[in-house]
């Protein structure tokens, strides 16, 4: 059966900067109370009338496309993923294939909704779909705007802080050599504790699905379980890694880089201890970025790549935990 690769990466962000001390204006936050929790220091927030979510995966993905040393055109498959669509339906996927210009070729445009874990779930269908042969140019996707959506005020301040806007995207092909390509890629989820980190409204169990009292309680914005949050994440991101690497018959120490989703660098220095891991093998970048959910793996990746951090050879391992809960990973030989 044939492997699947990573031919191209890309990632785009918005051009505004927003620090800790510009949120410290509007809540009563700080820039010592933030990054002290989650490492941030700043994220990017779109301009409103220049950035949809549709254009800045457009922007990521020609960059991808053109890295992959193919067009536009060869794409015969698109997969997005996004907890913030640019409307309710349809899908920003079919957005997405609208803004490449490659609507008249009717090729597929799949929406997954899998929040932070969304690119890792999106990796491993568009892994499935190379292996099989049904397609060989898939277009993958992450991207969000979280920045219309959070609650500037003393209510919503544990929350609002934490999340940035972006796009992260990726070519999936075949690889030619058969040693090396997307290894193994592991998903999970407990639905059990949905409620624990999600946005209860609108939602379609409700009639109307949207109404004033909605707005004035809180419930269109995220809500989360912050303790509990931490103390399933620092569990399953080990768990899902050490499935994928007893899959493929390596060990901790064999991994040359380990991207995780960008959802709290605590988070993600407890994992890199209990891995035994040394701060090298580990990529972080919320710090610049905030927690972009769906974009954070991606554009993660692209970065590492950039830097020059991920060499021919290399075995990367990409890991997510997020609202569902979910949570994946994904081994690859670079």
């Amino acid at each position: 059966m044939k492997r699947a690769k990573i031919g191209g990466l890309g990632y785009y962000v918005p051009s505004r900067i927003v620090t800790n001390d510009d949120l410290a204006k509007l809540m009563n936050t700080s820039d010592e109370w933030i990054q002290e929790r989650t490492g941030i220091k700043e994220r990017r927030y779109i301009v409103p009338g220049e950035d949809t979510g549709a254009n800045m995966a457009a922007k990521a993905s020609r960059i991808a496309i053109e890295r992959a040393g193919i067009s536009p055109d060869d794409i015969d498959f698109i997969i997005l993923g996004t907890l913030s669509p640019d409307m309710d339906f349809p899908g920003t996927g079919v957005l997405l294939q609208r803004e490449l210009g490659l609507h008249n070729k009717g090729i597929g445009a799949l929406d997954i909704r899998n929040q932070c874990s969304g690119f890792v779930y999106g990796l491993s269908i568009a892994d499935q779909f190379i292996r099989t042969g049904m397609y060989k140019n898939i277009l993958l996707v992450g991207v969000e705007i979280h920045s219309t959506g959070l609650e500037f005020n003393d209510r919503g301040r544990h929350i609002s802080v934490i999340f940035g806007d972006g796009a992260g995207a990726a070519v999936i092909q075949v690889s030619d050599d058969e040693d090396k390509g997307i290894l193994s890629t592991h998903l999970h989820a407990d639905g059990s504790q949905a409620e624990e980190l999600c946005t209860l409204n609108p939602g379609s169990v409700n009639s109307p699905r949207l109404a004033p009292e909605m707005i004035e309680d809180g419930s269109i914005f995220p809500h989360m379980n912050g303790r509990l949050v931490f103390k399933y994440a620092v569990q399953k991101f080990p768990e899902v890694i050490g499935e994928a690497l007893t899959a493929t018959g390596y060990k901790p120490e064999d991994i040359d880089l380990l991207i995780p989703h960008q959802a709290n660098l605590r988070i993600s220095e407890f994992v890199r201890r209990s891995l035994n891991l040394p701060e090298e093998k580990m990529y972080n970048n919320i710090q610049w970025y905030g927690n972009t959910t769906a974009a954070s793996v991606p554009i993660a990746l692209t970065e590492a790549w950039e830097k020059g951090l991920i060499k021919d050879n290399d075995l990367v391992c990409l890991a997510a935990f997020g609202s569902g809960f979910t949570w994946a990973s994904a081994l690859i030989r670079w």
